[in-house]
């Protein structure tokens, strides 16, 4: 489960290292090539707010293969794409389709005993945040040889021997909740509005993974300019610093076990708002870049595992709605996060996007002590 969710995640992030040449290509600017990025991101909430919720009443198999084909789909459109509308329109589809992985962490969680929670939440998440590095890296570094398109009709490729693998390997799991599907999204309506948990742990979600996609939105953008004036290969190789967030995965979920998760997101949100600081003091000087690099991964995704390990300590029949629940909400945040991000770097350049950062991580903060007080009445 955790090698397949890293397989399909890495789908939505081929494109960040690829911007610029895209832009290139198309003879657009940095502000419009953002909206590729931003609307993988929309379809990517979109996908796992109408059909994530579907694994707590299909069998979750056979839903997982069938999204997995139709991203298989998108991808190959994508890099059939001739102009900038096109490979919108397959950015949003990869988004939508791309949400294998979400079924995958509810169901994992599931399976194992509440006390390793924490721990398999954890796991299935390194495998999550290996398949981002391996996305950021390989795009970058391949694109730099073989162009952009060619790493869409490569992802189309091993999407679809995913689908064949996830077909003969998973366990067949079918819920034995009968909500019709209507009944089922209006649920997910009933449980955002009543659950003040849910509420803000996907706040503190947002704004985290906003303040993220922000960064990586526009890196490429400040490493092809001087003091740097790198390509796209370079850009790609800092997909590296995710292997701190792998490896954090599992340590931190342990962590959240032993501790308490609210113990460990607090922990993330500082780290992430100390990157900030210092990719804007020290962004233009290689080893404070990689540095704040590092520091924004691991704060990210220490804060990511605590969220889901609050959540999943709540009734497993709600499970994959309160992960889509959750899930849509961060990734909103990260299209926010993304457009705004691409539009500070028109107008501010490098000062601005650290700013969008770190005001994102400033609400992120807020939304730590919205959790405490919901915690204390609940």
């Amino acid at each position: 489960m955790a090698i397949a969710s890293g397989a399909t995640v890495a789908n939505l992030y081929y494109n960040q290292p690829l911007l610029a040449k895209i832009a290139q290509q198309f003879g657009v600017s940095a502000a419009e090539v953002g909206v590729i990025p931003m609307l993988t991101q929309i379809g990517y909430a979109i996908g796992i707010l109408f059909i994530v919720p579907l694994g707590d009443r299909m069998e979750r198999r056979r839903l997982i293969v069938l999204v997995t084909g139709c991203a298989a789909i998108a991808l190959l459109l994508a890099a059939l794409s001739t102009n900038l509308v096109g490979l919108s329109l397959a950015s949003f589809a990869i988004g939508a389709s791309t949400i294998a992985a979400q079924i995958l962490v509810p169901f994992a969680a599931q399976l194992c005993q509440p006390e390793e929670r924490g721990k398999i939440v954890g796991r299935v998440m390194g495998g999550l945040f290996i398949g981002i590095l391996v996305a950021r890296t390989l795009s970058g570094f391949a694109g730099e040889i073989i162009g952009w398109q060619a790493i869409y009709g490569f992802a189309s490729g091993a999407t679809v021997l995913l689908a064949i693998v996830l077909a003969k390997q998973l366990p067949r799991y079918q819920s034995s909740l009968k909500m019709t599907y209507p009944t089922l999204l209006r649920s997910m309506l009933e449980l955002i509005q009543r659950d003040p948990i849910l509420q803000a742990t996907s706040w503190i979600g947002a704004m985290s993974f906003g303040a993220f996609s922000a960064f990586w939105s526009t890196l490429v953008f400040l490493l092809e300019q001087p003091p740097y004036q790198y390509g796209s290969d370079i850009a790609g190789l800092f997909g590296f610093v995710g292997i701190a967030g792998a490896v954090a995965a599992v340590v931190v979920g342990k962590i959240a076990d032993r501790r308490s998760p609210g113990f460990t997101l607090r922990i993330g949100v500082l780290m992430t708002i100390a990157a900030f600081l210092v990719v804007w003091a020290f962004g233009k000087q290689l080893g404070g870049l990689v540095l704040g690099a590092i520091l924004l991964d691991l704060g990210v995704q220490t804060s990511q595992i605590s969220n889901q390990a609050t959540l999943y300590s709540l009734p497993a029949e709600y499970h994959s709605r309160l992960n889509a629940l959750y899930i849509t909400l961060y990734f909103v945040g990260g299209a926010i996060g993304s457009y705004l991000g691409t539009y500070a770097w028109n107008r501010f350049q490098w000062s601005g996007v650290c700013a969008i950062g770190f005001g994102m991580m400033l609400l992120a903060g807020l939304g730590l002590y919205w959790r405490q007080q919901r915690l204390t009445a609940h």
